[in-house]
């Protein structure tokens, strides 16, 4: 604007006339602490894992191995006769 918008003239019966303000801003800044909470959740987890565990049960049988009768006597190498003393 100049002189003459803004009544620049000094005449002594004239009114003066009023601008509407013109804003300068300055910006500053200003810290301002804002607490910001971050929580945390600790776990403790327990993973199952399955690990064999190998028990072993013993039993006790008795078995009978029958080989059948000789055909010939191993000590005397004869015929199945030399047995009928025996029995």
């Amino acid at each position: 604007m100049s002189k003459k918008d803004c009544g620049g003239n000094n005449d002594s019966n004239v009114k003066p006339i009023y601008c509407d303000p013109q804003y300068v801003i300055h910006n500053t800044c200003v810290p301002r602490y804002v607490p910001v909470i971050h929580p945390i959740v600790h776990v403790n987890r327990q993973n199952i894992v399955n690990v064999p565990r190998h028990i072993v049960q013993e039993s006790q049988q008795t078995e009978v191995v029958d080989p059948g009768l000789p055909s010939k006597c191993q000590a005397c190498n004869r015929q199945r006769s030399c047995f009928n003393f025996w029995f």
